[in-house]
């Protein structure tokens, strides 16, 4: 078996021990058994999942274990496996139709291969094969010749209870499809509100960069006017200065020369 099989919802980077990798092959075997018709006094697959149950104990005692979704989906499977092993023990085919409802197939495919879980694939399978059973045990083969009346009486005898177990499977099939339709509603309700409040904050916000954006522009020009008149004013006041040290120099000198003008030179 190649060993990109148990890959398919393994992280990178991490490398399956020896005893996964020896679990991913007896589990891939026995979904390929379960997919098959077998013959009623076939022994293995039983067998074989009772390994798998003693292997995913030894592997969840180990240090290195995987991760606990990989773990999860392992149990998943291999008490699926079990449950259709159980289910096909029962006696009528309502009550494997109901047993067959209860089972819950895998999530991820075991292999890289696979697009769809394999048991996803057997629990559909098994599904119609108990639905045509009940079928067949309610209204019989069209080709068969007309009953005796002891094959009359024995149907009659027999029919009320199968009827009962089918109208049962189909009421609670009917029950489990109208909790899930209101769960789904309920999804869809939560989802919209969720879509609306977030809608409601996200214009908002909008609003608010809108608004802070129109503010940054306002005090932009504002800073670029008072920006301009506080250079004018600099300009003013550097002109200021300079007429007035001209005027003091001026004064100086003209003062200089009055003084030497005024003043007896001295001999």
């Amino acid at each position: 078996m190649a060993p990109a099989e148990g890959a398919a919802y393994r992280p990178a980077g991490m490398a399956a021990s020896r005893l996964e990798l020896n679990l991913v092959r007896l589990l891939c075997r026995c979904e390929a058994m379960a997919a098959e018709k077998r013959d009623p006094e076939e022994w293995r697959l039983e067998k074989y999942v009772g390994a798998l149950e003693d292997m995913l104990q030894a592997l969840k005692a180990q240090t290195c274990k995987p991760a606990s979704e990989v773990l999860g989906e392992y149990s998943r499977k291999v008490d699926f496996l079990k449950g259709m092993l159980q289910a096909e023990k029962l006696t009528s085919s309502a009550e494997k139709a109901l047993a067959n409802q209860f089972l819950t197939p895998g999530r991820v495919p075991t292999t890289a291969r696979e697009r769809v879980p394999a048991t996803k694939t057997v629990h559909l399978q098994s599904r119609a094969r108990y639905t045509s059973e009940m079928r067949s045990e309610l209204l019989g083969n069209s080709g068969t010749e007309a009953p005796g009346p002891d094959v009359r009486k024995r149907t009659a005898a027999a029919g009320p209870r199968p009827a009962a177990e089918l109208d049962l499977a189909l009421q609670r099939q009917q029950e489990l499809q109208e909790q899930l339709s209101e769960e789904m509603l309920d999804l869809a309700r939560s989802l919209k509100s969720n879509t609306l409040a977030a809608q409601g904050i996200i214009k908002r916000d909008n609003q608010t960069l809108s608004y802070s954006i129109k503010m940054a522009d306002q005090n932009l020009e504002k800073l670029k006017v008072e920006s301009e008149r506080l250079e004018q004013h600099a300009q003013k006041s550097v002109n200021w200065l300079l007429w007035a040290m001209l005027i003091v120099v001026c004064s100086i000198f003209i003062s200089m020369i009055l003084f030497i003008r005024v003043m007896p030179k001295l001999k």
